[in-house]
């Protein structure tokens, strides 16, 4: 009689109930990772600071911002937390001059700065202590060598609606303004699109680059190194001051000439 070995098991190509989640929570994993390199950069970095430099900077915030935005940075009715908004943020708002503000209003004025730059670093990392947020850029990405040609087109296509073409600024609704962006201070202008402050729009890196920042203010770099080509440059203000100066000196002028043409004839 012939002895039949047993049927060894058919194959049916079904895969296991939990790979299809296997393969989905790989895939979550590996997008997430991919994004977060992406998008960190110098400036999204916490930088380590000194117990000295933190300390210092403590004191400092408790004796001049503390009465506004509370003793902790979390805020009070007369000015917003900031906690997470990072050492750029104060080198921007009081390196600028803006805080502390001498008065509330619809938006912080530039003023004299009040404290050294050593004072003001010490306060950005004091408040880069509270939590993670956008830190000082490396020097390279607001050196203002980069792309000028591609920086013009961004700044046209981002900025240029607020701030005019040339930087000259313009008013917006409210009281409130676009500053001009004559002969700023590279790192202000850097932690201007990074932080967004008052009405300006934030700048991720998803946005612009770092690069593409420094291309920005390679542009403005450029303007104010290289006066108007077509002559007087009326403010670099379009054609509000452009046909203001039609109507009072061309009109004007035309009237004299007509003025002076009937008194010879006569």
């Amino acid at each position: 009689m012939a002895i039949t070995s047993p049927a060894s098991p058919r194959r049916t190509g079904r895969r296991h109930p939990l790979a299809t989640a296997a393969l989905l929570i790989v895939g979550l994993l590996a997008t997430g990772g991919a994004y977060a390199l992406a998008t960190s950069t110098a400036t999204a970095e916490t930088t380590a600071h000194t117990a000295e430099m933190v300390e210092e900077g403590g004191k400092l915030f408790a004796a001049n911002c503390a009465s506004c935005h509370g003793t902790l940075a979390e805020g009070t009715a007369a000015g917003p937390s900031l906690i997470g908004v990072g050492a750029l943020a104060v080198d921007f708002q009081v390196g600028t001059g803006r805080m502390p503000m001498a008065a509330s209003g619809p938006q912080a004025e530039v003023k004299p700065v009040q404290f050294s730059q050593e004072q003001i670093d010490a306060m950005g990392a004091w408040v880069a202590e509270l939590a993670p947020g956008p830190a000082l850029p490396a020097e390279r990405y607001f050196a203002g060598d980069g792309d000028v040609a591609n920086g013009a087109e961004l700044f046209r296509i981002n900025c240029a609606m607020c701030h005019n073409v040339a930087g000259a600024g313009g008013a917006l609704t409210e009281g409130k303004y676009a500053p001009g962006l004559a002969n700023i201070d590279p790192i202000h202008v850097y932690g201007a699109m990074v932080t967004g402050p008052q009405n300006m729009p934030v700048f991720s890196d998803m946005n612009l680059t770092p690069e593409e920042k420094n291309d920005i203010i390679s542009y403005l770099r450029y303007i104010d190194e290289n006066p108007s080509v077509g002559g007087f440059d009326l403010g670099s203000l379009g054609p509000v001051s452009e046909g203001l100066f039609i109507w009072i000196f061309g009109l004007g002028g035309l009237v004299a000439v007509t003025v002076w043409l009937t008194a010879k004839s006569n």
